[in-house]
């Protein structure tokens, strides 16, 4: 279930930190902390619960009766707060390259390059034709964030990535877009021409490259 697209009322919201700190509670221990009601806590859990955000964990029954239900956060949740990893990633970029220069930077993307590769190339090995080796290094890159698809294109194909996860990074650093294109073709092997028809960070609304048999 998606997160919901609505903004958290300040009791909700508040609901959520308080969950992120303390992990689990059950609705009348949250009713205690914030002085509502037990009504009150449910209406907002059950909410948030609809809106993908929490999630109930059934605990062991301390006594007579039926175990208590505790709260916690779901997987969607995590996107309220703050993410600073695409920051991160650039100003390492800017520290490599300030303090090491831009060869030693190079030399960077290089080994990134060549454990993407090796790591691409485990995953195709099964793969024989071009067209089971282009879908399935859509698949892969689809796991990774970027909303691949392959499409059958005349006598070949195209790889079409509606979307860049590590956008920001390949920004400053556009040897980032240059080293996976090398990948892409080390990985898809010699008898395949790949070219790049369209680029995000060229205005184009997606990435896009064009691969055909030599």
């Amino acid at each position: 279930m998606t997160p919901s697209a609505e903004p958290l009322t300040g009791a909700k919201m508040r609901l959520v930190e308080y969950l992120k700190r303390v992990e689990v509670a059950t609705a009348p221990e949250l009713a205690a902390t914030f002085g509502l009601t037990d009504t009150a806590v449910r209406q907002h859990l059950e909410a948030l619960e609809a809106g993908g955000l929490v999630e109930r964990r059934a605990s062991a029954a301390g006594g007579r009766g039926r175990p208590a239900v505790r709260w916690c956060l779901a997987v969607p949740a995590r996107a309220i707060f703050p993410d600073r990893h695409g920051d991160l990633t650039v100003e390492l970029i800017g520290s490599i390259r300030e303090a090491l220069g831009e060869k030693a930077l190079a030399k960077v993307i290089e080994a990134r390059g060549g454990h993407q590769t090796a790591a691409y190339r485990a995953e195709l090995n099964r793969a024989t034709s071009l067209k089971a080796r282009v879908r399935r290094l859509a698949e892969i890159r689809t796991a990774e964030g970027y909303m691949a698809e392959a499409r059958a294109d005349g006598d070949g194909y195209v790889l079409v990535e509606h979307h860049c996860p590590v956008c920001a990074a390949a920004s400053a650093c556009p040897g980032l877009c240059r080293s996976e294109l090398e990948v892409f073709r080390a990985v898809l092997g010699p008898d395949v021409e790949i070219e790049r028809e369209q680029h995000l960070l060229s205005g184009d609304q997606r990435c896009a490259y064009r691969i055909r048999p030599s």
